[in-house]
């Protein structure tokens, strides 16, 4: 059972410390939970629990009872126990056409281009051959299908690796290697040292002592630090052969069957729940029983277990949230704008079926000439002209847009994975653009939500600083070359990786003149619950119960105070070269209430010691006023916080025998008391622990990830809000917060109650309006003085402020004592309904939003996500978030960009993400270059895709004025079905792909670049209809300038070239060089490929042209190619040409004025930048910023160095844990090796 709070009974308030309960635990479980609590039932025979999720060990028939049976679809049913192969791949071979189609046809614009198709087949509507649909439409299917494919295959491809792993099960009475995907639930399993684990197992046995086995939880929670597990203790004893465990199976019945009961599978990782029945007795089975899919099995040689959940009944796959279509802002703008051009073009069809009727009415049916031998009425001849025209216009919805679109994603995804610059060669990880449809809305980010261990930090603990007796070591060398960096040559112990920058405290040390030094590394290597294992060839390995713990006694053996071995009863050091066993007398463990640890020892000459490290706040409140150097270490104490490093203050005090004596005793009482034992326990630790003397304190420091603080201020000069969410208890993130330059001491620091207290004022304001506050909404901001603010937010703050239904368990236990009215009758400023609810919601946000940091944690991962939805539901803001464990998952999948860290041994995170690399710092670099370029690049592209369809199809509505609106088309056939696909594709895609306004430096150097794309200035509705007036301007020059010219014209030679045929062809050519420069003038970075796709798109247009107007291809295809020699008679006219260049010159001029008067008049900060951009780049870098550490501001506490949890004392006081100590210890090795900390779940 978790520890509790001594004093949190009667309190109202959360509990920082205490990580909230699951959003899958309900107010019943925790009426149960609570109604246990209070009332210490008698020990009576356990009654055989209710049927949940029952598991039935060496029984796979068993799981496929017809109870167990559940209903998939009309009478087919299958077994509720799923199995353990995963699948993540959408298609199969059967599948894929059919399913892609449909998927691909649920897009608008594919399912208009198919009617267009089908009403093209129609003779009497028909004005446009099929095929001129029908090629681009399999053009663009076939290639997203292509890419769907590639994209399915690499799925494919991960879930056969994973599935196919193997792993030996219990079958027919002897182990045999099987594949994971075969494991079933109730399987025996066996596991070796560095197997990860294949499913969610109940640990039986191990070959460690009392059955304990360690695993890495890397992929769970980003942490490399161990954490151990222990079988329960009946199976412990009766379960280590292969015999034994086959017999595991209820087969016996003077055995008895072995059967599992337990809570059905949920994603909560810090709790199960089970009872195991076996030899007609129940045994409790809890957490530190089970081993999770995902972990990784360490420093254990071999263990047993039995599948309790399997495949997607797993705790980690449940955790993983459901997976989330994401599509760009951009994509939603683009279908909407795809909307507005459908209701444009019904619009404009109409209102030319309408003319076409009068026409026909007024002219067309009173002209001999136009008679077709019809007898057709004119509202009958509007109608077939309305869908006419559909077909005629169609290219106002452009259909290679889509596929266009997927393949500049496509390339700026490969951009990504091809740089060298966010490559970590240290673990040869390259970032990975794990999507390509997400590209551009990287350069739209505004908020960021970021894990902590593991993302900002690199979850290693460095021994910095120290003050002993008043004096302070760790500094660097003075200019007075007094001291120098240490040498740790002397000592044959030595870690190598240790760095310490003050040599002046080894000669103190080795001198051993200074008696309190001694002392102060006799605490660290006595006074810690590390335990340490000794291999064969006597090499030693300490497992920590937390990192900083395994820092502290790492820089004891450094400086010469050895930690060799443990018992149950004593300690054994080597102290200098010396070796020495002190016996343990007590051992008093640290938890988040008292905040220290000590242990109570008898010294070889018969005095008892008790040595005690814990955090300064209550440290001092315990020490004698004899103690001395309280100000001076005070004072150190402070200069460490304000560097962030993380504190412990280090003192003893000497016992007498008969003081011990007595304390001993009421020790033994309150151990074995049968209610509140550990309180009563905290209450005999308070009776020794007083009268202290202080020696010093240490100063560790959380390491950063390299580049955290200057990634957190280019992003914060980006307008990027970063918000920090996390497991990690109070002290610890706001330390981090510090570290990182997050937070700052300008900043005004608001905690949960502060939070509660403002927005259940707002909430009582509201009321007191007219009508209950809902016709009006409270704008004043929340902050209204000067300065920068901050949040710092726990789990169980954010539970209460937001007014989540699953209520915590004292809260429960409260109401019903009597002690507080329900909620549903609220006078306290909570919510009365769903609409106070939600308006409390949007108040938390907007006060969020104020500050210029936001820190939660002990968090949920259920809360990440929350917190998370709740920013992009009421700030449409784009978010992303990035992680490295499972329990970030959640988190990845509801943010609009969801980033993994990599590299690491845990990769749960980035198979859920769109984005992976290894460092925190890529990530600037990520958004800043990468993203802000594909979001320049894709609205460049949309702008100018969107202008060159309507300038060539708006050509066909001023000419069908002449032309009776007759649904006539004002190009050759050929000409429609190639402009999009071959004439005009190729620059316009180079843009998409290439272009950049300043080059990557620049872009880091000027983070206010970003800007226009958090605001979305680039492309939106204004840029849209600037785009439509841009193309109908230029469709009007292009059809009425060589309108203009062909009326009454006579050629050189006599002849008339002013046939629709020549119009056609000089129309065309005037448009295809016109779109070809204005993409020039767009073009921003200009390269060979760039160029040559402009030369080249002109030059094939007349190459294609010329050909298929020949005599030659017109013989071969006489209906199909009707412009026989056309286009070589009409060019060969000077005064043609002279159309030609005046129409793309009159087209061209008020763009180029339009251009020069806003990059001069009105220049965005972009324009200043490239207007400098040489002056920039001759440049010398940036000077270096000023040491992140030098504050000068007010004090700062620092978080006290200790882990979020229990240690190992009560392992280690049981003797579970400690193997026979040998008699004779072999030689230790020159180097002794320290594996990733432990930490008890």
């Amino acid at each position: 059972m978790s520890r509790g709070r001594v004093d949190s009974q009667d309190s109202l308030e959360p509990d920082d410390e205490v990580m909230p309960y699951s959003d899958d635990e309900t107010d019943d479980e925790l009426d149960e939970q609570d109604e246990d609590e209070e009332e210490v039932q008698p020990a009576v025979p356990a009654a055989e629990p209710e049927a949940g999720w029952q598991v039935k060990a060496n029984d796979r028939d068993f799981c496929q009872l017809p109870e167990f049976q559940k209903k998939v679809f009309l009478c087919v049913k299958k077994s509720k126990y799923s199995g353990n192969a995963i699948k993540t791949y959408k298609y199969n071979v059967l599948t894929f056409l059919p399913l892609n189609l449909y998927e691909q046809f649920k897009r608008a614009a594919n399912l208009y281009f198919l009617a267009l198709l089908i009403l093209q087949i129609i003779p009497q509507i028909s004005t446009l051959p099929w095929y001129t649909t029908l090629v681009p439409l399999v053009l663009v299917l076939g290639i997203t299908a292509i890419k769907d494919l590639v994209d399915d295959l690499a799925r494919h491809r991960m879930d056969k690796e994973i599935n196919n792993r193997k792993c030996e099960v219990l079958l027919d009475g002897r182990f045999q290697e099987t594949k994971w995907m075969d494991i079933q639930v109730g399987d025996v399993v066996r596991l070796k040292k560095n197997d990860f684990i294949p499913a969610d197992i109940l640990l039986l046995s191990s070959t460690d002592p009392n059955s304990l086995c360690y695993v890495e939880t890397a992929e769970l929670d980003g942490e490399t630090n161990l954490k151990f597990k222990m079988g329960p203790k009946v199976t412990h004893e009766r379960l280590h052969e292969e015999s034994q465990l086959a017999s595991f199976d209820g087969k016996y019945k003077h055995v008895g069957e072995a059967m599992i009961f337990c809570e059905e599978p949920n994603n909560r990782l810090d709790k199960f729940t089970g009872t195991m029945k076996w030899r007609r007795e129940m045994f409790p089975l809890d957490l530190d029983n089970m081993l999770l899919r995902g972990c990784k099995v360490r420093n254990t040689e071999e263990c047993r277990g039995l599948v309790i959940f399997a495949g997607a009944d797993t705790k980690i796959m449940r955790n993983g949230g459901k997976t989330r279509f994401k599509r760009t802002k951009i994509d939603y703008l683009m279908n909407y704008m795809v909307y507005t051009i459908f209701v444009v073009l019904i619009l404009v069809c109409a209102g030319l079926a309408i003319g076409h009727s009068f026409w026909y009415q007024e002219i067309g049916s009173t002209a001999w000439y136009l008679f077709d031998g019809k007898n057709e009425t004119a509202s009958y001849r509007g109608f077939i002209s309305f869908w006419g025209y559909i077909i005629v216009l169609n290219t106002m919805v452009p259909i290679s847009l889509y596929v266009s679109v997927e393949v500049i994603r496509l390339g700026q995804s490969k951009f990504i994975n091809w740089d060298l610059q966010m490559y970590y060669a240290e673990k040869d990880t390259p970032a990975k653009a794990r999507t390509t449809t997400l590209n551009e809305q990287l350069g739209q980010i505004e908020y960021i939500f970021s894990d902590k261990t593991g993302t900002l930090t690199q979850n290693i603990m460095a021994f910095k600083k120290c003050t002993i007796s008043g004096r302070t070591f760790g500094n660097p060398a003075g200019t007075d070359g007094e001291r120098k960096s240490a040498d740790f040559s002397w000592n044959k112990y030595f870690d190598r990786k240790f760095q310490f920058s003050d040599g002046h405290l080894i000669s103190c040390l080795r001198s051993k003149k200074e008696a309190e030094m001694l002392e102060f590394f006799k605490l660290l290597s006595l006074c810690h619950t590390v335990m340490v294992e000794q291999k064969e060839d006597g090499e030693l390995v300490y497992q920590a119960a937390s990192p900083d713990e395994g820092a502290l006694v790492t820089a004891a053996r450094c400086f010469g105070f050895v930690f060799l071995s443990r018992t149950q009863d004593s300690i054994t050091v080597s102290e200098m070269g010396m070796e020495n066993t002190y016996e343990m007398l007590a051992l008093l463990d640290f938890n988040s209430d008292r905040k220290r640890m000590s242990v109570i020892l008898r010294f070889p000459d018969g005095r008892i010691r008790l040595y005690c490290k814990g955090a300064d706040t209550v440290i001092y409140q315990r020490l004698s006023p004899s103690s001395k150097h309280k100000e001076t270490t005070q004072q150190a104490l402070d200069s460490f916080a304000n560097e962030t490093l993380r504190t412990l203050c280090l003192c003893y005090k000497d016992i007498t025998a008969a003081e011990y004596s007595s304390w001993a005793q009421k020790h033994k009482e309150a151990s074995v008391a049968m209610t509140n034992r550990e309180q009563a326990l905290d209450r005999v630790y308070e009776l020794i622990e007083t009268n202290l003397l202080l020696i010093g304190a240490t100063a560790i420091e959380d390491k950063l990830q390299d580049g955290v603080p200057e990634t957190i201020a280019k992003l914060a000069k980006a307008d990027i809000k970063i918000w920090v969410l996390t497991g990690d208890k109070k002290e610890t993130a706001e330390n981090i917060g510090y570290s990182c330059e997050l937070l700052t001491d300008d900043m005004q620091i608001h905690y949960g109650e502060d939070v509660n207290e403002k927005l259940s004022t707002r909430m009582m304001r509201r009321r007191n309006e007219p009508g209950g506050g809902r016709n009006k909404k409270v704008k004043e901001p929340f902050f209204t003085g000067e300065g920068k603010n901050a949040l710092i937010i726990t789990g169980g703050w954010l539970n209460e402020i937001l007014c989540e239904k699953k209520k915590k368990r004292r809260r429960l236990r409260l109401r019903r004592l009597g002690k507080r009215p329900p909620p549903s009758n609220p006078q306290d400023g909570q919510p009365a309904d769903d609409w106070e609810k939600e308006l409390r919601q949007r108040d938390f946000v907007d006060m969020a939003c104020e500050c210029s940091a936001v820190i939660c944690c002990r968090v949920t991962p259920k809360q990440k996500a929350n917190v998370v939805s709740l920013v992009k539901r009421y700030k449409d803001a784009v978010t992303l978030s990035i992680g490295d464990g499972a329990n970030d998952v959640n988190m990845i999948k509801t943010a609009d960009i969801g980033v993994g860290i990599s590299g690491q041994e845990g990769m749960q995170a980035v198979m859920s993400s769109d984005y992976a690399f290894a460092q925190f710092r890529f990530l600037q670099r990520l958004l800043l270059v990468h993203g802000r370029w594909s979001y320049i690049r894709m609205c460049k592209f949309l702008r100018f895709f969107f202008f060159k369809n309507f300038a060539f199809t708006l050509v066909h509505f001023w000419y069908s004025f002449f032309n009776g609106y007759s649904a006539q088309v004002a190009y050759e056939d050929w000409f429609i079905t190639l402009y999009n696909v071959l004439y005009s594709s190729l620059p316009v895609l180079l843009v998409g792909l290439l272009d950049q306004d300043v080059n990557d430096k620049l872009s880091l150097r000027f983070p206010k670049l970003y800007l226009p794309g958090q605001k979305g200035s680039l492309f939106n509705y204004k840029n849209f209809f600037i785009s439509l007036f841009h193309g109908i301007f230029t469709s009007l020059i292009i059809f009425f300038i060589p309108y203009g010219a062909f009326l009454q014209t006579m050629g050189q030679d006599g002849e008339a070239p002013s046939d629709y045929q020549s119009f056609a062809v000089v129309t065309a050519s005037s448009l295809i060089l016109t779109v070809s420069f204005q993409i020039s003038l767009d073009t921003s970075y200009w390269t060979f490929v760039n160029c040559f796709a402009v030369l080249g798109s002109i030059a094939i247009y007349f190459g294609v042209m010329f050909d298929i107007q020949s005599a030659g291809i017109h013989v071969l295809f006489t209906s199909a190619f009707t412009f026989t020699g056309v286009a070589s008679n009409a060019l060969r006219q000077p005064y043609l040409w002279l159309t030609i260049i005046l129409t793309v010159g009159i087209s061209l001029l008020p763009v180029i004025c339009i251009q020069f008067l806003c990059k001069t008049i009105w220049p965005s900060v972009g324009d200043k930048v490239q207007r400098h951009k040489k002056k920039y780049e001759l440049e010398e870098e940036e000077k270096k910023k000023p040491p992140a550490f030098q504050r000068g501001g007010r004090s700062r506490r620092s978080a006290y160095a200790f882990s979020h949890s229990r240690g190992y004392a009560d392992l280690i006081t049981s003797g579970r844990s400690i193997r026979q100590k040998p008699r004779t210890r072999p030689e230790l090795r020159d180097s002794i090796r320290e594996v990733p900390h432990a930490e008890n779940i």
